[in-house]
């Protein structure tokens, strides 16, 4: 079906679109409506939001591009780029760089745009959001009362999030702009990033102190993570630094799935050694087999959206788009 549907996208087809006084932008993944109008009104765009699931089709239809826009199914690497002697630049419709192969791109001189804090706010809301309800337990809660269950008296025993400690690994801009809406809930902060030195990072008005990452595990009451996925960071919350969160802590991974070791994390979860997580990302995805995370009680689990909204989505889009036209000379 997909190459039916794809074979007009093949570059003899496709020639007849080009104009050499224009530049020719490919768009593989979904963009929004806005922002696509934007990138038309002064360019040539091919727009096959499935393309990324059809490689023979899309290799054909890389020739005589300028520009590539994806989010993160489109594996952008050299047998995508060997046959794209004119591409320039690749816009990332979000901010994680693992589908791009950056040092291809560099040799070939293809300028790589990721929208960097476009979906920051988003983020920012679903770790904030997500560490009240771990912290009051509301699904557990929410199972017992369907039960037809009454465990007033059980969650009435669970804290206020309110004045308790946000342990931030990897502070960048979605971490600094976690810091900042969870301050303003009323939450104390700390923070972990190898590539910052100091003490502290001031913000708007308050400051947060930099720790070692053994120190952040042990002081903080939920830890959330905002690292991208890289060898160094490869199963970085492990059995062993797993071991060093608080006692009943929650973790929240919105950041990249291999960052954490998921069945070492279940054990801690149904021993009760952490008390609750939130986890939007996955060593696999889409996810098909999450059974270690069977009968745990306290726990979110979501499919990748963490930064993805509405309104995200249109950020993230429009500034992509802007980026590229300016990239082009527009």
């Amino acid at each position: 079906m997909l190459r039916k549907k794809f074979a007009g996208l093949l570059a003899s087809d496709l020639n007849h679109l080009y104009d050499m006084n224009m530049s020719t932008i490919l768009i593989s993944e979904f963009i929004t409506s806005q922002a696509l109008d934007s990138l038309r009104s002064v360019h040539q765009v091919v727009y096959e939001p499935e393309l990324h699931q059809d490689r023979e089709a899309l290799i054909a239809a890389m020739q005589n591009i300028d520009a590539l826009i994806v989010r993160n199914l489109t594996q952008v690497n050299e047998e995508i780029l060997r046959g794209s002697s004119n591409l320039k630049v690749v816009g990332r419709l979000g901010v994680g760089l693992e589908n791009i192969d950056l040092p291809a791109c560099a040799k070939r001189n293809i300028k790589v745009i990721p929208a960097t804090g476009a979906n920051a706010d988003s983020v920012a809301e679903y770790v904030v959001g997500a560490a009240v309800a771990l912290t009051r337990g509301f699904f557990p809660a929410t199972m017992a009362t369907l039960k037809g269950e009454w465990p007033r008296p059980r969650f009435s025993g669970y804290h206020e999030f309110l004045g308790q400690t946000l342990g931030i690994v990897g502070f960048g801009s979605i971490g600094r702009v976690v810091a900042k809406k969870a301050h303003a809930f009323g939450l104390q902060c700390v923070a972990y990033d190898p590539m910052l030195s100091g003490d502290s990072i001031a913000l708007d008005g308050f400051s947060v102190p930099l720790l070692q990452l053994n120190n952040l595990l042990s002081q903080s009451d939920a830890v959330t993570l905002h690292l991208p996925y890289l060898p160094e960071t490869k199963n970085l919350l492990n059995a062993v630094t797993l071991d060093q969160m608080k006692k009943g802590a929650c973790l929240i991974n919105t950041a990249r799935g291999g960052i954490v070791d998921e069945i070492a994390l279940a054990d801690r979860l149904r021993s009760g050694r952490i008390g609750g997580a939130a986890i939007d990302v996955f060593s696999a995805e889409p996810a098909k087999d999450l059974s270690h995370f069977t009968g745990i009680e306290n726990l979110i689990l979501t499919p990748h959206i963490a930064g993805v909204t509405y309104e995200s989505n249109e950020r993230v889009s429009q500034m992509i788009a802007d980026e590229v036209n300016r990239y082009l000379g527009v």
